[in-house]
Protein backbone atom coordinates (compact mmCIF):
# COMPACT_ATOMS: atom_id res chain seq x y z
CA UNK A 1 0.00 0.00 0.00
CA UNK A 2 2.82 2.39 0.79
CA UNK A 3 4.36 1.77 -2.63
CA UNK A 4 1.03 2.60 -4.27
CA UNK A 5 0.77 5.78 -2.18
CA UNK A 6 4.26 6.75 -3.34
CA UNK A 7 3.21 6.29 -6.96
CA UNK A 8 0.04 8.31 -6.41
CA UNK A 9 2.22 11.13 -5.02
CA UNK A 10 -0.65 12.99 -3.32
CA UNK A 11 -1.00 13.98 0.32
CA UNK A 12 -2.95 10.86 1.35
CA UNK A 13 -4.23 7.72 -0.39
CA UNK A 14 -7.05 5.68 1.17
CA UNK A 15 -7.31 1.87 1.06
CA UNK A 16 -10.52 0.05 2.02
CA UNK A 17 -10.95 -3.67 2.64
CA UNK A 18 -14.62 -4.55 2.14
CA UNK A 19 -14.20 -7.90 3.89
CA UNK A 20 -13.81 -6.19 7.27
CA UNK A 21 -14.51 -2.49 6.50
CA UNK A 22 -10.91 -1.71 7.39
CA UNK A 23 -9.85 1.74 6.17
CA UNK A 24 -6.19 2.79 6.07
CA UNK A 25 -4.48 5.97 4.86
CA UNK A 26 -0.94 6.53 3.62
CA UNK A 27 1.09 9.58 2.72
CA UNK A 28 3.91 8.96 0.22
CA UNK A 29 6.11 8.16 3.24
CA UNK A 30 4.08 6.74 6.17
CA UNK A 31 0.73 5.36 7.33
CA UNK A 32 -1.36 7.88 9.28
CA UNK A 33 -3.95 7.23 11.98
CA UNK A 34 -6.67 9.54 10.67
CA UNK A 35 -7.50 11.30 7.40
CA UNK A 36 -10.61 13.34 6.75
CA UNK A 37 -10.55 13.96 3.02
CA UNK A 38 -9.45 10.37 2.32
CA UNK A 39 -12.53 9.22 4.24
CA UNK A 40 -14.78 11.61 2.32
CA UNK A 41 -13.46 10.25 -0.96
CA UNK A 42 -14.02 6.68 0.19
CA UNK A 43 -17.63 7.41 1.16
CA UNK A 44 -18.25 8.98 -2.22
CA UNK A 45 -16.86 5.93 -4.05
CA UNK A 46 -18.96 3.58 -1.89
CA UNK A 47 -22.03 5.64 -2.77
CA UNK A 48 -21.25 5.43 -6.49
CA UNK A 49 -20.91 1.64 -6.16
CA UNK A 50 -24.16 1.34 -4.20
CA UNK A 51 -22.37 -0.06 -1.15
CA UNK A 52 -23.50 2.37 1.55
CA UNK A 53 -25.81 1.03 4.23
CA UNK A 54 -29.35 2.07 5.09
CA UNK A 55 -29.69 5.84 5.14
CA UNK A 56 -26.38 6.26 3.31
CA UNK A 57 -24.32 5.20 6.34
CA UNK A 58 -21.07 3.29 6.67
CA UNK A 59 -18.81 2.47 9.64
CA UNK A 60 -15.08 2.05 9.07
CA UNK A 61 -12.57 0.18 11.21
CA UNK A 62 -9.45 2.37 11.53
CA UNK A 63 -6.35 2.96 13.63
CA UNK A 64 -8.36 5.67 15.40
CA UNK A 65 -11.24 3.31 16.20
CA UNK A 66 -14.66 3.00 14.58
CA UNK A 67 -15.49 5.99 12.35
CA UNK A 68 -19.03 6.42 11.03
CA UNK A 69 -20.05 8.49 8.03
CA UNK A 70 -23.32 9.32 6.29
CA UNK A 71 -24.06 10.64 2.81
CA UNK A 72 -27.27 12.56 2.15
CA UNK A 73 -27.51 14.09 -1.30
CA UNK A 74 -24.28 15.97 -1.93
CA UNK A 75 -23.54 16.29 1.79
CA UNK A 76 -21.28 13.89 3.70
CA UNK A 77 -21.11 14.02 7.50
CA UNK A 78 -18.50 12.17 9.55
CA UNK A 79 -18.31 11.36 13.25
CA UNK A 80 -14.67 11.93 14.19
CA UNK A 81 -13.11 11.90 17.68
CA UNK A 82 -12.35 15.13 19.55
CA UNK A 83 -8.78 15.90 20.61
CA UNK A 84 -8.83 19.23 22.49
CA UNK A 85 -5.36 20.80 22.45
CA UNK A 86 -3.57 20.84 25.80
CA UNK A 87 -1.68 24.03 26.72
CA UNK A 88 2.10 24.10 26.44
CA UNK A 89 4.36 26.71 28.01
CA UNK A 90 5.99 27.75 24.75
CA UNK A 91 7.56 26.74 21.45
CA UNK A 92 11.26 27.19 20.78
CA UNK A 93 12.37 30.34 18.98
CA UNK A 94 14.11 28.17 16.37
CA UNK A 95 10.96 26.23 15.55
CA UNK A 96 8.88 29.41 15.41
CA UNK A 97 11.46 30.98 13.10
CA UNK A 98 11.30 27.92 10.81
CA UNK A 99 7.55 28.52 10.59
CA UNK A 100 8.13 32.19 9.80
CA UNK A 101 6.85 33.35 13.19
CA UNK A 102 8.04 34.83 16.47
CA UNK A 103 6.58 34.75 19.97
CA UNK A 104 4.77 38.07 19.47
CA UNK A 105 2.61 36.43 16.76
CA UNK A 106 1.31 33.71 19.08
CA UNK A 107 -1.79 33.78 21.27
CA UNK A 108 -1.79 30.12 22.34
CA UNK A 109 0.59 27.15 22.12
CA UNK A 110 -0.79 23.67 22.60
CA UNK A 111 -0.24 20.02 21.77
CA UNK A 112 -2.70 17.52 20.35
CA UNK A 113 -3.00 13.79 20.87
CA UNK A 114 -1.02 12.00 18.20
CA UNK A 115 2.01 14.29 18.41
CA UNK A 116 0.94 17.55 16.77
CA UNK A 117 1.63 21.15 17.72
CA UNK A 118 -1.30 23.57 17.86
CA UNK A 119 -0.68 27.29 17.35
CA UNK A 120 -3.24 30.08 17.59
CA UNK A 121 -2.06 33.29 15.93
CA UNK A 122 -3.18 36.71 17.10
CA UNK A 123 -3.94 37.99 13.61
CA UNK A 124 -5.39 36.17 10.61
CA UNK A 125 -3.18 38.13 8.19
CA UNK A 126 -0.14 36.48 9.76
CA UNK A 127 -1.57 33.08 8.88
CA UNK A 128 -2.49 34.09 5.32
CA UNK A 129 1.03 35.34 4.61
CA UNK A 130 2.90 32.61 6.46
CA UNK A 131 5.77 31.10 4.44
CA UNK A 132 7.51 28.33 6.43
CA UNK A 133 11.07 27.22 5.76
CA UNK A 134 10.41 23.52 5.26
CA UNK A 135 14.08 22.56 5.18
CA UNK A 136 14.51 24.16 8.60
CA UNK A 137 11.34 22.48 9.87
CA UNK A 138 12.67 19.09 8.80
CA UNK A 139 15.59 19.61 11.17
CA UNK A 140 13.24 20.10 14.15
CA UNK A 141 11.38 17.53 16.25
CA UNK A 142 9.06 16.09 13.58
CA UNK A 143 5.72 17.14 15.06
CA UNK A 144 3.08 18.25 12.57
CA UNK A 145 1.82 21.81 13.05
CA UNK A 146 -1.79 23.01 13.08
CA UNK A 147 -1.81 26.82 12.82
CA UNK A 148 -5.07 28.74 13.20
CA UNK A 149 -6.54 32.20 13.77
CA UNK A 150 -9.96 33.72 14.31
CA UNK A 151 -11.56 34.98 11.12
CA UNK A 152 -12.74 38.56 10.67
CA UNK A 153 -15.47 37.40 8.27
CA UNK A 154 -19.00 37.30 9.64
CA UNK A 155 -19.71 33.96 7.94
CA UNK A 156 -16.49 32.22 9.04
CA UNK A 157 -15.34 31.49 12.60
CA UNK A 158 -11.71 30.52 12.05
CA UNK A 159 -9.06 29.78 9.44
CA UNK A 160 -6.32 27.15 9.60
CA UNK A 161 -3.26 25.69 7.89
CA UNK A 162 -1.46 22.37 8.39
CA UNK A 163 2.24 21.60 7.93
CA UNK A 164 3.78 18.10 8.00
CA UNK A 165 6.96 17.88 5.87
CA UNK A 166 8.19 14.96 8.01
CA UNK A 167 5.60 12.65 6.42
CA UNK A 168 6.10 13.93 2.89
CA UNK A 169 3.43 16.67 2.94
CA UNK A 170 4.86 20.17 3.28
CA UNK A 171 1.39 21.70 3.51
CA UNK A 172 -1.79 19.67 3.27
CA UNK A 173 -4.50 21.62 1.40
CA UNK A 174 -7.35 19.85 3.22
CA UNK A 175 -6.80 18.23 6.62
CA UNK A 176 -10.01 16.87 8.10
CA UNK A 177 -8.22 15.28 11.05
CA UNK A 178 -7.03 18.72 12.20
CA UNK A 179 -10.66 19.60 12.94
CA UNK A 180 -10.61 17.06 15.77
CA UNK A 181 -8.56 19.70 17.60
CA UNK A 182 -9.77 22.87 15.89
CA UNK A 183 -13.45 22.23 16.61
CA UNK A 184 -13.20 21.81 20.41
CA UNK A 185 -10.74 24.70 20.75
CA UNK A 186 -12.84 27.23 18.85
CA UNK A 187 -16.15 25.95 20.25
CA UNK A 188 -14.87 26.71 23.75
CA UNK A 189 -13.13 29.93 22.75
CA UNK A 190 -16.15 31.36 20.90
CA UNK A 191 -18.87 29.72 22.99
CA UNK A 192 -20.50 28.14 19.93
CA UNK A 193 -21.85 24.67 19.15
CA UNK A 194 -21.81 25.08 15.36
CA UNK A 195 -18.73 26.41 13.60
CA UNK A 196 -17.55 27.29 10.12
CA UNK A 197 -13.84 26.84 9.48
CA UNK A 198 -11.79 27.46 6.36
CA UNK A 199 -8.55 25.73 5.48
CA UNK A 200 -6.25 28.05 3.58
CA UNK A 201 -3.26 27.11 1.45
CA UNK A 202 -1.14 30.22 1.05
CA UNK A 203 -3.67 32.56 -0.59
CA UNK A 204 -6.08 29.78 -1.60
CA UNK A 205 -9.01 28.97 0.70
CA UNK A 206 -10.81 25.64 1.01
CA UNK A 207 -14.05 25.44 3.00
CA UNK A 208 -14.52 22.44 5.27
Amino acid sequence: MLNIAKEMAISETAFLSLSDNRLRWFTPQVEVALCGHGTLATVNVLDELGLLGEGGTFTFQTLSGDLSAQKSGARISMDFPLYPPLPRASMSAERLAALGLNSDDIEFVGEVEGGKDFLVLKHEDSLHHLRPNFNALLESDGRAVIATAQSSRSDVDFIARYFAPWVGVNEDPVTGSAYCALAPYWAKKLGKCSLVGIRILSEVATSV
